[in-house]
């Protein structure tokens, strides 16, 4: 699979990732037999960065994927990138050296690891992107070899903007997808000219993207997709990227003739993202070993035609933009 640089980490990432928050919780139930074979399949597909965080089953997604660490053995060349400070009342007091800390010492116990591939704050409160003391304090985690790097993980396009500005910040993970097109504005310019990889979450929009649902769809009731779809548990961005169900049903309908012979609506979706300039990685969740096989499979596709890119404009244009462009 095609590798692109991370960033400031340094290091060699595949283009498409895994996304483990389904790993942990909030997409229903994944057994424990799943997970591993989902993270067996995605790296012999020939993904090599996984992303997870502490708060994803308070530790399971972290956890599993130790164990898938461990007994792949040494030399497995796969980068984990972990989040913290979700797992606390979410005030920018508590983003503080002795959390910091604590959340890495847990994550490192849960990932099996003496330092952590990359850390990224968890779309904390707006201030703390500004704060140099949480900056002052990641850095002393790197100096202490807790951590090799740190980014930051954002709701909206101005976080990810201050946080690109700062000498040390090795990455920024955005809500980028055929449904979202703002970050190509101005995050993903300003991290190109800043040497700070974009890590491109939520890629499918929940699943919108996958084509595969319709208006009598329905989720269980542990799938965010079913409690948060009007931001009750977090931000409602996170969920169908924030775009109305009904809405995005109508917009892939009208993306569907776009789609390659021979390739998936999730697919196309993938490839488009990856073929933005800016982005390090992307990284699709997957629940079985046959979505996470399909995923990966996105990165052998040739790049997008000109009227391919064009229809994902015209449809966001039309259809999304009106509702969600001024809100992150």
């Amino acid at each position: 699979m095609q590798q692109r640089i991370l960033g400031r980490t340094g290091r060699n990432v595949s283009v498409v990732g895994l996304g483990a928050w389904q790993l942990g919780a909030d997409w229903g139930s994944v057994s424990e037999d799943d997970a591993l074979a989902v993270l067996a399949t995605a790296v012999d597909a020939g993904v090599n960065f996984i992303d997870t965080a502490d708060v994803y089953g308070d530790g399971r997604s972290e956890t599993l994927i130790g164990r898938f660490l461990r007994e792949r053995g040494p030399g497995h060349g796969i980068t984990v990138a972990t989040k913290m400070g979700r797992r606390v009342a979410q005030e920018p007091a508590n983003y503080r050296m002795d959390n910091f800390r604590a959340w890495n010492d847990r994550s490192r116990a849960n990932l099996g690891v003496d330092t952590l591939d990359l850390v990224q704050l968890h779309c904390p409160p707006t201030e703390v992107y500004s704060d140099e003391a949480v900056y002052d304090a990641l850095d002393t985690l790197v100096q202490e070899k807790r951590i090799a790097a740190y980014g930051v993980s954002v709701e909206t396009c101005d976080q990810a903007l201050t946080a690109i500005a700062r000498p040390n910040v090795a990455s920024v993970q955005i809500i980028f997808n055929a449904l979202r097109l703002k970050p190509l504005e101005r995050v993903l310019p300003a991290a190109a000219a800043a040497g700070v990889g974009i890590i491109a979450r939520v890629p499918l929009a929940s699943g919108l993207l996958s084509g595969r649902y319709d208006e009598h769809t329905t989720f269980s009731a542990d799938d965010h997709r079913t409690y948060n779809r009007h931001g009750e548990a977090f931000d409602v961005g996170e969920t169908f990227s924030g775009v109305d169900f009904a809405t995005g049903l109508a917009a892939v309908r009208r993306l569907a003739p776009a789609v390659p012979a021979g390739a998936t609506m999730a697919q196309f979706a993938l490839r488009w993202i990856i073929d933005q300039p800016g982005v390090s990685v992307v990284i699709p969740g997957a629940r079985n070993p046959e979505q996470a096989r399909a995923n990966a499979a996105a990165a052998d596709l040739p790049a997008l035609l000109p009227d391919q890119l064009r229809v994902v404009t015209e449809v966001y244009d039309d259809l999304i933009r009106p509702q969600i462009h001024h809100r992150w």
